[in-house]
């Protein structure tokens, strides 16, 4: 039974569909609602597949096969197949394209009959995704999640995961209010996504009639997801999609109960299941590796201004806990919650690059030699002008110097001319990317977030 007011007994019996099931956010709440509740009644997981036997050897591969489940596996021992079993239904979809790309009709209609969450969190969140790409699953996605929702008799609760940056390069405070349809961050008129969705198709129609390879393909629908956020105030091709598939979803949903959550940069895992977990690289971790590489040796940032990050565990307790209190809201009210630190803990760039620079002295990256690399203090610009400056006098000048004579010496520089060349180019790619952020001054309030956060806090201690 259900305890009130209890975030682990809302989920008791509940039939959950969740988008997205190979991604880091959704395997760490898979294993929390596996792990807390094991009297869920089903979890539907929908993952990309060509087939229901390919979707399960991924589930079994880049879900279940992980660290991440180590504390379930030791809780259930050899039982845990079964209880997977009893408890979990993988689903090959593509949330790209109409019905989420559902096939079995029986399994569909059974899907229909008895979800009455869905939790979307299927997203590419590469800043340069092709934009057919992001457009398709960022966009395009939420539609189809939200179109199929209202087919479900049953339903209860929408929750789409979004992110706090769909604001863009906004400052002070950002509040929790929703992105209309066809708005721009920039005033820019015009912002239609069927438009876009033609401006896509026709690109890569001339892409075809010219011949252009898989590789220019690529660049090109890169560089158009850029150009087109750009145009329209959003520095990226993530959190332009993003935007609009918050949008669309808004628009869509009638009278559907909607929660959007929009974290932060999500970090690693801060308790749970245990602390330190993380998969890929994400955002920061970019900055940390290439900085232990040795590659990263200068940036240009306001050591001053705020980095706004959010533990992966924390992001999962929210989800869960806003679902159990979303019943205290009006009936088909949109709620959207910021996640962040930068209102409660705040962390300066300036602190973030000193903790690196202490922990890599301490314990250093190893090459491919098995040689310590050596770190030093960070050189850090204020503004562009003299970043570029600083890479124009102490590189470039230098790297085309020795370009010559390299050439001269019969290409005996060879390798030193194209390290340097690799380096430089590695971290001027970074700071493109990541340029609207290195200088970032917004913080998210959390107005509706103190009840939520001790909700989330509950949800911290290990069962």
């Amino acid at each position: 039974m259900e305890e009130s007011g209890n975030a682990i007994g809302f989920l008791e019996n509940k039939t959950i569909l969740i988008t997205g099931s190979t991604g880091f956010l959704a395997k760490i709440l898979l294993e929390k609602i596996l792990r807390i509740q094991p009297n869920v009644k089903k979890l539907y997981l929908l993952l990309r597949a060509t087939d229901e036997t390919t979707a399960m050897q991924r589930f079994c591969n880049e879900v279940m096969g992980k660290d991440l489940f180590k504390v379930l596996k030791k809780k259930w021992g050899a039982n845990l197949d079964r209880f997977i079993s009893e408890k979990v239904s993988v689903v090959s979809s593509d949330i790209s394209v109409s019905d989420m790309g559902l096939e079995d009709s029986t399994l569909v209609e059974e899907i229909k009959h008895n979800v009455q969450i869905i939790i979307n969190l299927a997203a590419t969140t590469k800043f340069n995704e092709r934009y057919d790409v992001a457009l398709g699953t960022n966009t395009l996605g939420a539609k189809h999640v939200v179109n199929f929702a209202k087919q479900c008799p049953n339903f209860k609760l929408l929750v789409h995961v979004s992110t706090a940056y769909i604001s863009g390069e906004k400052e002070g405070f950002i509040l929790e209010t929703p992105h209309k349809l066809g708005e721009s961050l920039n005033g820019t008129e015009g912002l239609n996504i069927e438009i876009e969705q033609k401006i896509i198709e026709q690109r890569l129609k001339q892409l075809k009639a010219n011949g252009a390879s898989e590789k220019d393909v690529t660049i090109a629908m890169k560089d158009l997801g850029i150009q087109r956020a750009n145009q329209h105030g959003w520095p990226n091709t993530y959190v332009f999609t993003k935007a609009m598939g918050e949008m669309l979803i808004n628009d869509l949903k009638h009278n559907l109960p909607l929660i959007i959550i929009r974290p932060t940069i999500v970090t690693s895992t801060y308790k749970e299941p245990f602390s330190g977990w993380i998969e890929g690289m994400r955002t920061i971790d970019n900055f940390i590796v290439g900085y232990a590489k040795g590659k990263l040796t200068f940036i240009p940032c306001d050591t001053n201004s705020i980095i706004d990050m959010i533990p992966a565990d924390m992001v999962v307790n929210t989800i869960i806990a806003t679902m159990m209190m979303h019943k205290l809201q009006p009936p088909y009210q949109t709620t959207i919650y910021h996640i962040g630190s930068s209102t409660r803990n705040p962390i300066k760039p300036g602190d973030l690059l000193r903790f690196t620079c202490q922990y890599f002295i301490k314990k250093p990256w190893f090459n491919g030699d098995g040689n310590a690399i050596k770190v030093k203090e960070i050189t850090t610009f204020n503004n562009f002008a003299s970043f570029h400056r600083y890479i124009t006098i102490r590189y470039l000048i230098f790297l085309k110097v020795l370009e010559l004579v390299n050439k001269a010496s019969c290409n005996c520089l060879e390798d030193k001319y194209n390290d340097l060349k690799r380096k430089l180019n590695w971290v001027m790619r970074q700071v493109q990317l990541y340029r609207p952020y290195l200088f970032f001054n917004a913080r998210k309030p959390k107005l509706s977030f103190r009840v939520i956060l001790a909700k989330s806090l509950d949800l911290m201690t290990p069962t």
